[in-house]
């Protein structure tokens, strides 16, 4: 693959998480979250882009998003649970991104705010449209996801490199 290839990352936040009395790493999603991540799984995969690698976080909220999000695909991604998603910064999510293997053209983070919103404000050097103010001024709620897009290697991505081409929330 070429580093002129043309790569897409695509920021997903869990759906809306209970609060039970347990930890915050094992909070599970809410009724609400168990009906909205099938929903963004079905227009992630109405996209019609083909991830190579999906990045998900190890809390349950996020894994179980990820399990009900991906039903919906017609072919399931290579994934892999990565501890350091949960409660990454802006700069531990970069140092992540700057990992992947440039085999891979289309990466999907399934993660948490406020990372996956910096994540998404920060590679975002342009957009389509109002895309990056109608971001910004939603907040990137649950079940959110952004499509970001950039030429290079994954090496190469650092703040304003890309193009946000897609943002969509469920109750938007």
């Amino acid at each position: 693959m070429s580093v002129d290839t043309p790569r897409r990352i695509v920021l997903l936040r869990h759906a809306k998480a209970d609060w039970p009395e347990t930890s915050d790493h094992e909070r599970p999603l809410a009724d609400r979250g168990r009906k909205d991540a099938p929903v963004a799984g079905r227009r992630l995969a109405d996209s019609g882009i083909a991830f190579d690698l999906a990045l998900c976080s190890t809390a349950a909220r996020t894994r179980e998003t990820w399990k009900l999000a991906v039903h919906e695909f017609a072919h399931r991604p290579k994934t892999v649970y990565e501890e350091r998603m949960y409660e990454a910064s802006l700069g531990e999510l970069i140092a992540l991104v700057n990992e992947t293997p440039d085999t891979v053209e289309n990466l999907l983070l399934i993660g948490h705010n406020p990372g996956m919103h910096a994540l998404a404000d920060a590679l975002a050097g342009e957009s389509e449209g109002d895309l990056l103010p109608r971001m910004n001024r939603s907040g990137f709620p649950t079940a959110a996801f952004a499509v970001v897009t950039f030429d290079g290697t994954w090496k190469s991505v650092e703040h304003g490199v890309g193009k946000l081409v897609d943002f969509w929330a469920p109750h938007a």
